[in-house]
């Protein structure tokens, strides 16, 4: 059975900073490219970020390049999202999802306020 499993999210000032990780089983993780996609209050899902399989290739939507860093631990079988000079609008349900949209998990809550 696929799960992924976020975690890592909370209340966090702007400015501040959270690390997301995801815990994923069931199925051979080091050859899937994984993605972080959010939904905040009221909106739709937004596409976030991808890794490819092999974590050389990463991409970014514009609203977070240069604040969030995207990578895996293949033998950790673990995604993670680095998140940096938050703000506001970064609040948000965040999931991680393999980065054809055909799995996705729970997601994880992050809250940005001060």
């Amino acid at each position: 059975e696929v799960q992924l499993v976020e975690s890592g999210g909370g209340l966090v000032q702007p400015g501040g900073s959270l690390r997301l990780s995801c815990a994923a089983s069931g199925f051979t993780f080091s050859s899937t490219a994984m993605k972080w996609v959010r939904q905040a209050p009221g909106k739709g899902l937004e596409w976030v970020s991808t890794i490819v399989s092999f974590g050389g290739v990463t991409h970014y939507a514009d609203s977070v390049k240069g604040r969030f860093t995207i990578s895996r631990d293949n033998a950790k079988n673990t995604l993670y999202l680095q998140m940096n000079s938050l703000k506001p609008e970064d609040t948000a349900i965040y999931y991680c999802a393999y980065a054809d949209g055909s799995r996705r998990g729970r997601g994880t809550q992050v809250i940005v306020s001060s």
